[in-house]
């Protein structure tokens, strides 16, 4: 026990020592003002990296590319080497898929009760890109910008380009709901929601984003550069992964429980949910 207050003690002492240098050492000259480097990390004006030399893009296209290349290549090596060991009394792996697994089906379930079974495969593909993405940017990937710069590739979503296709994405698969439950009127019942995939693309934009912009800003004084930063970006990224994942795939279950209601006693039923 004293060995680990020891320790403990140490650790703050270092700490501390580490924040008093920093102070002492103040903040060098830039050559781009802070409102240039928090511009430049959500536009990425000097940011732009190569695609394979095809094409200049942003560095949170990259960022998706492999997010999803990872997402892919673990689904399949779970699917093949996995789940058929799979025994009636799980081990620690099938334990927490079973518990994921569990958890997005119950909350398509409860959200809308019908014709859920996709539903809980979306919400399923979707937290899961949209909790490793945000966690992504912890990695610390590295690329080379086309001006020949170092550049660490951020989360997927806080590039706007990536959340409007997330949220759009998602609006189709509610209106699907509609269209299935409903035929062509279901469509109408979506578009009453025509700002659903506005408010959705922009709230994770914007939740990411500020992640990024408050790290960024931190990096950018040398004064608060030594281990705050640590602190601050492991938090807001844990964050808004947990956060953001729950948001939209809740609301995408509950926006698509509505749309896909069957008619109520005394309504007109379409024939398509008839032969549904």
């Amino acid at each position: 026990m004293k060995q680990h207050k020891k320790g403990l003690v140490i650790w703050l002492l270092i700490v501390v020592v580490l924040l008093i240098a920093a102070l002492m050492a103040g903040s060098p000259g830039r050559s781009e003002t802070v409102q240039e480097a928090m511009r430049d990390a959500v536009l990425h004006d000097s940011g732009q990296v190569s695609l394979f030399g095809l094409k200049t893009v942003n560095p949170g296209m990259i960022s998706a590319f492999v997010v999803t290349a990872v997402l892919l290549i673990a689904a399949a090596l779970i699917r093949i080497f996995a789940i058929p060991r799979f025994k009636l009394q799980p081990g620690k792996l099938q334990l927490v898929l079973e518990e994921l697994v569990g958890l997005f089906d119950g909350m398509a379930k409860g959200n809308s009760p019908h014709r859920n079974r996709f539903m809980g495969a979306y919400i399923f593909a979707a937290g899961a890109f949209i909790f490793v993405g945000t966690l992504f940017e912890l990695l610390g990937l590295q690329a080379i910008t086309i001006h020949g710069h170092p550049i660490t590739l951020p989360a997927p979503l806080s590039d706007v380009n990536a959340a409007i296709a997330m949220g759009t994405l998602s609006y189709l698969v509610i209106a699907s709901g509609g269209v299935a439950q409903h035929g062509p009127k279901g469509i109408l019942k979506a578009l009453k929601e025509f700002s659903l995939p506005i408010s959705m693309s922009f709230r994770l934009f914007g939740a990411l984003l500020s992640g990024l912009l408050v790290t960024e800003l931190v990096y950018y004084y040398v004064n608060l550069s030594f281990v705050l930063p640590v602190i601050v970006g492991v938090l807001f990224t844990l964050l808004h992964a947990l956060i953001q994942t729950y948001v939209l795939t809740m609301l995408v279950a509950l926006y698509y429980g509505e749309v896909s209601e069957p008619p109520h006693k005394g309504e007109p039923k379409s024939p398509q949910s008839d032969n549904a």
